[in-house]
């Protein structure tokens, strides 16, 4: 079984459209979905600073636009799909649960929502690599933290207040190392709330349709075959945690035999490295290696 994955905030680099809108309609549809967004994605995508590019509100729109473009111009019909955090909202869409411009719609809304809630308390989040998982599990909970994403593959992302991480990383837990992450604040936790109920309104608004192929939800690696459901849990992920782990549990469960990850892709291929022995693992960085993946795919 083939899977096509789509990567979450933190994938982007500055300039990594550019070699996409090298592929016919790629230019015409982050056009149009600039308009949709408000936002340049074509500028942001090729020219934009990495200061530019890392805003929350540019950010999410900007990764599940190039997912769908990409997802499009690879022109390949998997057998499941799923997306990290923000890259559940270009997994729907590849599934046929939403259209690509409510997508964009939402993705708009949850990227700005995101941002001002970021915005209300100093918070952020830091990754936890190595480590017992129930020693790393415990240290974050003594410190009043939330593992905001559980990864799999001895990766664990801790987020809280400014404060908290501060006394985390004076108390980190045994044989692990801690990385801060450049983020504005503690996504997928309570810090986000009011993100949720911008979202929840703004979903209000999509007719949503049962997927046409298999799609595993971040909440619990759960194949979810109601369309109205997964919408539902792309809203209430905003303040919970990933858990990508149960997710690539979920991939082995399905028999997946192959995994691409869409532009900007890499991360959840490395992730995939380490856990998925046995997957044929591309990441589809640039338009050269359209081939690959589709071979990969035959």
């Amino acid at each position: 079984m083939l899977l096509i994955t789509a990567p979450g905030q933190g994938a982007q680099t500055p300039g990594f459209l550019a070699p996409w809108l090298e592929v016919p309609g790629v230019r015409d549809r982050l056009t149009a979905w600039s308009d949709i967004a408000g936002l340049d994605l074509v500028r942001y995508g090729t020219t934009a600073e990495a200061d530019e590019i890392k805003d929350t509100a540019v950010a999410q729109p900007l990764l599940v636009a190039a997912a769908l473009v990409t997802f499009e111009a690879l022109g390949l019909t998997p057998g499941a799909v799923a997306g990290h955090s923000v890259g559940e909202l270009g997994a729907a869409a590849m599934a046929g649960v939403l259209t690509p411009e409510d997508a964009m719609r939402l993705v708009a809304v949850r990227g700005r929502g995101m941002a001002e809630a970021a915005a209300v308390t100093e918070t952020g989040m830091t990754a936890v690599l190595g480590g017992d998982t129930d020693d790393v599990l415990a240290a974050i909970d003594k410190h009043g933290l939330t593992p905001a994403n559980i990864n799999g593959a001895g990766q664990i992302v801790a987020a809280g207040t400014l404060e908290q991480l501060a006394e985390f990383a004076e108390e980190p837990p045994a044989k692990a190392r801690l990385r801060p992450l450049a983020v504005a604040g503690a996504f997928h936790t309570e810090h986000m709330a009011p993100a949720v109920a911008a979202l929840d309104a703004a979903a209000a608004s999509v007719e949503p349709r049962d997927p046409k192929i298999k799609l595993v939800s971040n909440k619990d690696g759960a194949v979810v075959d109601s369309g109205a459901e997964f919408v539902r849990r792309l809203v209430g992920q905003v303040s919970a945690p990933v858990r990508w782990d149960l997710c690539m549990g979920a991939f082995a469960g399905l028999g997946v035999t192959a995994m691409i990850e869409l532009a900007p892709s890499g991360t959840l291929v490395g992730l995939a490295r380490r856990e998925l022995k046995g997957v044929q693992l591309l990441a589809l960085k640039t338009p050269e290696d359209l081939e690959k993946a589709r071979e990969l795919a035959s």
